[in-house]
């Protein structure tokens, strides 16, 4: 009796795997290179998204976009305002409304954290070539968001 072919690799879960350990390399790479500047991973996305905005946003807007509970904004913004990089303030229209901008510190801290991440990503993709990079990106991009929503 012959042996039937073993079945063949679950791929998907594999690289499943795969990409939630790189996931997590990079989160950890991101706060070693954050850590010196005093300012989180979720920190720095927060201090992202509020650049993303034309006019500085509501808590709630944030928390929307961010896809995080508003508590977890009004911690981020608590600490952030501690440091001097964000501040509250009134919406012009309505009084009761408080909206969320960027300090000139914040904006610098934004440059910082850019070269930190850049830093952060150059030691992960270390192994790889250029032309091995320009390969993972354009397998990676219709796998981000598919649908073209900005996180």
């Amino acid at each position: 009796m012959s042996q039937s072919p073993p079945p063949p690799a679950d791929v998907t879960g594999q690289l499943a795997e795969q990409l939630l350990l790189l996931t997590r390399r990079i989160h950890y790479a991101q706060k070693h290179y954050f850590k010196p500047l005093g300012i989180t991973p979720a920190q720095s996305r927060l201090l992202r998204t509020l650049e993303r905005h034309e006019e500085p946003p509501r808590m709630a807007d944030l928390a929307e976009r961010l896809g995080v509970v508003p508590r977890a904004v009004t911690t981020h913004v608590d600490a952030l305002e501690a440091g001097g990089l964000v501040r509250r303030v009134p919406d012009p229209a309505n009084r009761r409304v408080i909206r969320i901008e960027t300090t000139e510190a914040g904006r610098t801290a934004l440059a910082e954290l850019h070269r930190a991440r850049l830093a952060a990503a150059a030691d992960v993709l270390e192994p790889l070539s250029e032309k091995q990079r320009e390969k993972l990106l354009g397998l990676i991009a219709p796998l981000v968001d598919p649908h073209g929503h900005p996180c």
